[in-house]
């Protein structure tokens, strides 16, 4: 269904997968990965958001470390390297990717100009910031690691931001999760939803944590956020 487009910045150029919905002109969303790097999880976020009627493109993020990370979270190995990619990822350099990658494909001959972004994990950390340093229409976070860090940064919201927060999340404990929804919960422009009883990548497909009925009501609430505010 997808295709591999290149963009270019300063520094060089970086492949980004696209999947088009069967309409000529749609708004698009930009598909933040996990550290596991443009695999075949987020390649079927990416066609599914295509059969939902939007253009959809999910960036190689890791590119400046090593182009074409697609691995999975079956393996020890694959864990290993993917903390490795993890803390060797520039978030304010990847940030810049991030809005260059807004700006190609709200060009796109089959875009409407509007874009919204979505990610998980990493992603959902650069999900928050695209939402509070890019000119991103709207954006959905998925159990973002490292907000807590960063929750300042909602002083610059300039879109609306949905975010999805697991309750049991390994990588985000209990005092990380009560300082962002006390920092962020009455901000005009943000909607947060917990999910009790879930751990990390809930919304993962066969992930170890795959929790199929709070994924199933999380991606609803992320739809019904994206025809409301791109249309």
């Amino acid at each position: 269904m997808g295709e591999r487009i290149t963009i270019s910045v300063e520094g060089g150029s970086f492949a980004a997968y696209v999947a088009r919905p069967a309409k000529p002109r749609a708004p698009a969303v930009v598909v933040l990965q996990e550290i596991f790097g443009v695999n075949q999880v987020m390649r079927d976020i990416t066609d599914g958001l295509a059969g939902q009627g939007y253009l959809a493109i999910c960036p190689d993020l890791f590119w400046r470390i090593e182009p074409g990370i697609d691995i999975t979270d079956k393996t020890d190995a694959e864990w290993k390297r993917a903390f490795e990619l993890f803390n060797a990822f520039d978030v304010d350099t990847g940030m810049g990717d991030i809005a260059a990658t807004i700006d190609t494909i709200r060009k796109d001959a089959g875009s409407t100009g509007k874009v919204g972004a979505v990610g998980f994990c990493l992603g959902g950390l650069l999900a928050f910031l695209t939402a509070c340093r890019t000119d991103a229409d709207a954006a959905v976070s998925y159990y973002g690691v490292g907000i807590d860090g960063r929750v300042a940064e909602a002083e610059k919201l300039a879109c609306p931001l949905l975010m999805h927060i697991a309750e049991e999340d390994q990588f985000v404990p209990k005092p990380a999760q009560a300082l962002i929804l006390a920092a962020l919960k009455d901000h005009p422009q943000i909607e947060i939803h917990t999910y009790p009883g879930c751990d990390h990548a809930f919304a993962r497909p066969g992930g170890q944590h795959h929790d199929e009925a709070a994924a199933r009501l999380a991606g609803g609430r992320s739809l019904a956020f994206f025809q409301r505010t791109l249309g």
